[in-house]
């Protein structure tokens, strides 16, 4: 078997077995690039390779500079082809199976104050080219706020999720797993108004003879929806219009700020890891380590005794 055909037959088992998102077969497909191009430059491939092969590789990734999580993520990849190579047998052995990755950087996420989230959505209902543009902004933001999902999960949700004024939305994540998130009342309203101009528009399509778009945030692209790409450049342009720095803002700081805020207002950890759809709870847990980084910050610039020690002036 060639080289392009294990990486096919890999990505084609994750799909299918594992239901694997597109976004995760395209970073998938990368890494197993990297890592075949570096083989067969070596004289090898994946069906010879050895372990002191793969660590030679890593070794090579670090030489290059790349970061702990970007090569914890490649030997990750590798390891799942490895042990997908040995279930289906096109290997007899696991050479990656013993392999320790070189761990990951501690880095706490990046979050927004409520103060100003409140600015970006503000900035949301004045920020597009007429009503119809900012009625949809102010519908993602509203929903992105309320419900904490990832950006590919709020930019293909399909508009049938969305009918009967629902006070639960449901939302397919990672691996196609299912979770149910609770609706605030300004999401209700924003996403009512917004399914009330997407009606309008599907009656003028209709009459075209036309169908309508299935998605809630449709686009004439290829994907047939918003894509991540774009919403990310106009949560930019709603951070200037909102004075937050740009810099702060993606939609994932409003995920993280959906969980930091929920936690500071008294939030249990498991709720919150079921609402975020994390498989695994220690993944939740860091934003208990936010909350104390911004407690800590609090104090030593509020409280009277972390002043500096006035001098004597002896």
């Amino acid at each position: 078997m060639s080289d392009a055909h294990w990486i096919d037959a890999f990505l084609e088992a994750q799909a299918a077995e594992q239901g694997a998102a597109r976004n995760t077969l395209e970073a998938y497909a990368r890494d197993m690039s990297d890592f075949t191009g570096w083989l067969a430059r070596a004289g090898l491939g994946p069906a010879t390779a050895q372990r002191a092969d793969i660590e030679r590789y890593l070794v090579d990734l670090e030489a290059q500079g790349l970061a702990k999580s970007t090569r914890a993520r490649r030997l990750s990849a590798i390891k799942q082809l490895y042990r997908f190579a040995f279930e289906d047998r096109l290997r007899a052995d696991n050479p990656a199976v013993q392999i320790k990755g070189p761990g990951r950087d501690t880095r706490l996420p990046k979050t927004l104050t409520e103060e100003e989230v409140d600015r970006l959505l503000d900035a949301a209902r004045i920020t597009g080219r007429n009503a119809r543009d900012r009625c949809r902004n102010t519908c993602l933001m509203e929903l992105l706020y309320a419900t904490g999902m990832r950006v590919s999960e709020l930019v293909s949700l399909p508009a049938s999720a969305a009918r009967g004024n629902p006070e639960m939305l449901l939302i397919r994540g990672k691996g196609g797993k299912e979770r149910m998130v609770p609706l605030s009342p300004p999401a209700r309203s924003a996403l009512q108004a917004w399914l009330a101009m997407l009606d309008a528009q599907a009656e003028a399509v209709q009459a075209q003879g036309a169908v309508p778009s299935p998605y809630l945030f449709a686009s004439s692209g290829k994907s047939g929806h918003l894509t991540r790409h774009r919403f990310y450049t106009m949560i930019k342009e709603m951070a200037v219009a909102g004075g937050v720095s740009p810099a702060k803002v993606t939609p994932h700081t409003l995920r993280h700020a959906f969980a930091t805020h929920l936690l500071a207002n008294g939030a249990d950890l498991i709720a919150i890891q079921a609402l975020l759809g994390h498989a695994d709870v220690a993944t939740t847990e860091i934003y208990t380590h936010v909350l104390d980084a911004r407690l800590s910050a609090l104090v030593l610039e509020h409280h009277p005794l972390s002043a500096p020690a006035p001098e004597t002036g002896e």
